[in-house]
């Protein structure tokens, strides 16, 4: 996967062209802005607040180009259960979050820029960093000192804990405002006093999953339980000390006028055996990737497969061509390329870097998904990473809901 996502041509970099003046003001703040990391938030949250039951409402500092959060978490995990232990679930420490607003960055013109849950953030996360041996750092090893180089506890995911036990845990999320921290495109300039942004995070509701239960957005599973003691610190990562022009600081136009999306969906359409499905695709976006979990059989634990349970998934333009037609074997072998390794059952990763998705108007490209096992209640949880233009939204029609 190419982190460099829809540059600007050599062409468009000649002369005074707004890519050109964009990039050479983003080389100047690269070049002289000093990067800081400050804590904006830290605390033990309250039970309601660890029980997914309140929102943690955080309001970043006036200063500075934002260019991400930082946020660890830490804990007691309790297995409540009166027989069974709790092992951690294939997906694990991502679902602390809550699968449905997990985090929402809302911008200073209240632009929602992030709303989606903690496994598309893990996933994102991963898939930038081409981070393929993720799921050895959330293994229940690592709760013992020094087991992979987790010396510091930073990642600590207990499994295989037994009824009426605890354990701690730790975990930590990259919250993503611009596209990286040399591709400035996203990032939100804060340094006005007029208007405020806000980061909402909510937790997980139902951290565990009882045995036999459907753990897709769990934590853990097997067992009931709960978490407590819950202490989280969130770091605001900015540009300051900005190089300076005639009008004040210099700015990237064309970054500060895109937006970096991240949206996620749950899409619980009434699937069909040998039908395609269809995620439409909003407009005026350039979408880098698409994050899928279908769930064939939401009745059981068993019912994310190793692509048993899909024909094939299909990328199809407005005049009904397919752009890409695979199953789910070659998904997963592109994903293999990518991160050395395979996701959960039931997980694929499309990346469009190379070529981002670009929609015009609302529905004229989308993905279909069309199943070979379909139970009552079958689903499919989606995320969603794009580019939008600002003075767009306002035009643009809502990803689905």
């Amino acid at each position: 996967m190419n982190m460099k996502a829809d540059q600007p041509s050599a062409a468009q970099l000649a002369g005074n062209t707004p890519q050109a003046i964009n990039a050479r003001v983003r080389a100047a703040l690269l070049a002289q802005a000093v990067e800081m990391k400050q804590v904006i938030f830290s605390g033990i949250l309250s039970a309601a607040q660890a029980a997914g039951n309140a929102p943690i409402n955080i309001v970043p500092r006036s200063v500075g180009l934002l260019k991400k959060f930082i946020v660890e978490i830490s804990g007691t995990a309790n297995n409540t259960d009166g027989a069974n232990a709790a092992t951690i679930s294939d997906i694990g420490l991502d679902n602390l979050l809550a699968a449905v607003n997990g985090v929402v960055f809302t911008d200073l013109q209240n632009n929602v820029r992030l709303q989606t849950a903690g496994w598309h953030l893990g996933r994102i996360f991963k898939a930038k960093h081409r981070w393929g041996m993720a799921d050895a750092l959330l293994s229940g090893a690592l709760i013992e000192a020094g087991v992979d180089g987790n010396i510091f506890g930073i990642t600590v995911a207990p499994t295989g804990f037994a009824h009426g036990t605890a354990q701690p845990f730790a975990y930590t999320y990259e919250i993503p405002v611009s596209y990286s921290d040399e591709d400035l495109r996203g990032s939100v300039y804060l340094g006005v006093v007029n208007a405020v942004a806000q980061l909402q995070l909510n937790f997980n509701q139902q951290p565990f999953a009882a045995a036999g239960v459907d753990s897709t957005t769990a934590v853990w599973k097997g067992a009931a339980g709960n978490i407590s003691n819950v202490t989280i610190t969130v770091y605001q990562v900015y540009l300051d000390q900005l190089p300076q022009g005639k009008g004040g600081p210099l700015l990237p136009p064309l970054d500060l006028s895109t937006v970096y999306e991240l949206k996620n969906t749950t899409n619980q359409q009434p699937f069909q055996v040998g039908q395609e499905n269809s995620l439409a695709y909003a407009n005026f976006r350039r979408f880098l990737s698409t994050s899928v979990i279908y769930n064939s059989n939401p009745a059981a634990d068993a019912g994310r497969n190793a692509g048993t349970d899909v024909n094939y998934f299909a990328l199809q333009s407005a005049n009904f061509t397919n752009i890409f037609k695979v199953d789910p074997l070659e998904a997963t072998r592109l994903v293999r390329v990518l991160l050395y390794k395979d996701l959960p059952k039931g997980c694929y990763y499309f990346s469009h870097r190379k070529k981002p998705i670009s929609t015009i108007s609302y529905g004229n490209m989308q993905l279909n998904i069309n199943p070979s096992v379909a139970a009552a209640g079958a689903y499919s949880l989606i995320g969603w990473e794009d580019f939008a233009t600002v003075n767009a939204l306002m035009q643009a029609g809502s990803l689905a809901g």
